[in-house]
Formats: C-alpha cells, structure tokens, sequence
C-alpha cells in the first residue's frame, strides 16, 4: 500500500530563476546607462525635468481651406468644366437641384469621405462650386472649406445657398415653386 504524502508547496524562486532575474536587472541597468549616455551626448536631447511646462490643451489643426465667395449668376455662365456640388440633406436634394449636380450632403461630425473625394478630382472639372442650405453657418460654405482643406483647388460657394438661387425657395415645401 503506498504511503500517501503532502505534496511539497511550489519553489518560489530556485535557482534558475534568482540568476534570470539578476540578468534581467543587469541587462535593464546596461540598456539605461547606454540610453542616458547615448542622450547626453545628442545637441538635442531629452531633457529630463522639462523646464517650461506642457501645452496640453492645444486646439486642433484647422483642416478648412480658403474658398472663393461666389454670386448666384456663376451658375448661368458655367461651362462643362464646371462641377457643381449640391451640399444640402437628400430630401432637399430629391425635391429640387441644379441641373448637372452632383449631391454629396455636408456632415459636421463625419468626413467627406476619400471615395467622394476621388470622384472630385477625377471629374476633370476647373472649378468647383458648392451650394447649401443658406442657413448660418452654410452647408456649402462648411463643404467647400473642407474640399479646399483636402487638397481640391478652384473651390467656391454660391453666397446664400439655394436661397441666393431660388429666392422664393422658402415659401414652398422642400423649395418646389
């Protein structure tokens, strides 16, 4: 019959691991030395008490370009090369547009996205004109600046919106006459 036993409670730390750790302590203490060395020797190097304090409430870069203010009349003198882009919701879209429109609706929480950008540029067109809502702050003022911010030239908005091009616009349900 065998004789049962009290298993023995686990090694901690045998030998094998003591000498692990010790090299591990070693091989940190080489790495910072080096480190600190390495950095006094740089022109540049990092300071380690910083001696002005840290900006950490920077505003964010502005991403909106410089946009040219356009007339209504831009629209009746316009040639093929031309991309006009209607910046208002879908449901003011489907109501009522400018011929030959192209519809991308301006979000101020989301991006435009790369895919629509892409379609911009390879639409060959020379300028860009962009129309929105009217309203304060305009959809197509807010699009055309952050077309122009995403690397698109020749980019302007029609000042007023849909209403500068449909003056009675807001007498009629979604601007239908």
């Amino acid at each position: 019959m065998r004789e049962l036993t009290r298993p023995s409670p686990p090694r901690t730390c045998g030998p094998g691991r003591k000498r692990a750790l010790v090299e591990a302590v070693i091989i940190a203490a080489i790495c910072f030395g080096g480190s600190v060395l390495f950095n006094a020797l740089r022109d540049d190097g990092i300071a380690f008490i910083h001696k002005t304090p840290y900006d950490i409430m920077v505003p964010c870069p502005e991403t909106l370009g410089e946009v040219d203010t356009l007339q209504r009349d831009v629209l009746d003198r316009r040639d093929a090369r031309v991309l006009v882009i209607d910046a208002r919701e879908e449901s003011d879209y489907r109501l009522w547009h400018v011929d030959n429109s192209m519809h991308l609706p301006f979000d101020y929480l989301e991006p435009v996205l790369p895919c629509q950008l892409k379609t911009i540029v390879t639409s060959g067109a020379r300028q860009v004109v962009v129309y929105g809502d009217g309203e304060t702050p305009d959809s197509g003022e807010q699009l055309a600046r952050e077309l122009a911010g995403s690397g698109i030239r020749n980019v302007g908005f029609i000042q007023g919106g849909i209403k500068a091009i449909r003056p009675n616009s807001d007498q009629f349900p979604g601007g239908q006459p």
